[in-house]
């Protein structure tokens, strides 16, 4: 986990044009997305994925797995709520706890950015696998050049999960995506970017990375 400072995330929408600006505290972000030998191991599992990102995962799926990490290395769950039944708006986070939970969309932007105000916070081809260098396959995470916080593939290679519900008038409880993946164009992976999924949706392009209260 790497420490993300205080600051703001400025996310705009580009369907309703909208802007709004949230205040960010300090709080611990992942390095890496949560790879799929990880993934596996809190459950019991083995996968020969290894260090590839775990996808194939859904927002629910994604919290539920918070809480086990959580409760194997003895700290407070965050998401006791979602333990049972696939109703995603009946998760409520737990926001004193110390455990391990999905970033807010703001957060995951704060840290994306680290400080800069641009698109993407360096060269694209050096910080991210995209369509026009991957393959079209994943890759293992941390092989591209990280942020100046410390943080690696926060553009490219696996969409990630954020907490929050995109447009609840409008689309219901499809929650935030934001990153961008393997097989995206460059237009896709910008920090400004946000996507919406159903979460119970499994994507083959789309993981999480983790964040707790600093």
């Amino acid at each position: 986990m790497r420490p993300v400072p205080a600051g703001t995330a400025t996310l705009r929408d580009r369907r309703t044009e909208r802007a709004w600006t949230v205040e960010v505290a300090p709080f611990l972000m992942a390095a890496t997305q949560v790879t799929r030998a990880l993934y596996a191991d809190v459950l019991g599992r083995e996968d020969p994925g290894g260090r590839l990102p775990a996808v194939e995962v859904s927002w629910l799926d994604a919290v539920r797995w918070c809480d086990a990490l959580s409760v194997r290395e003895g700290l407070r769950p965050v998401y006791e709520a979602a333990a049972d039944g696939t109703d995603s708006a009946a998760v409520a986070p737990d926001r004193g706890a110390d455990g391990y939970r999905l970033p807010t969309e703001a957060e995951w932007e704060h840290a994306c950015r680290a400080g800069t105000d641009g698109p993407r916070y360096g060269d694209l081809d050096a910080i991210a696998w995209y369509r026009g260098n991957s393959g079209e396959r994943p890759h293992e995470v941390g092989l591209k050049e990280p942020n100046a916080w410390g943080l690696h593939d926060m553009l490219g290679n696996a969409w990630e999960w954020c907490f929050d519900v995109y447009d609840a008038e409008v689309y219901r409880d499809y929650r935030v995506i934001k990153g961008g993946g393997w097989f995206d164009e460059h237009w896709s992976c910008r920090a400004g970017v946000r996507r919406r999924t159903m979460p119970v949706l499994r994507i083959d392009d789309l993981g999480f990375r983790l964040a707790r209260n600093a």
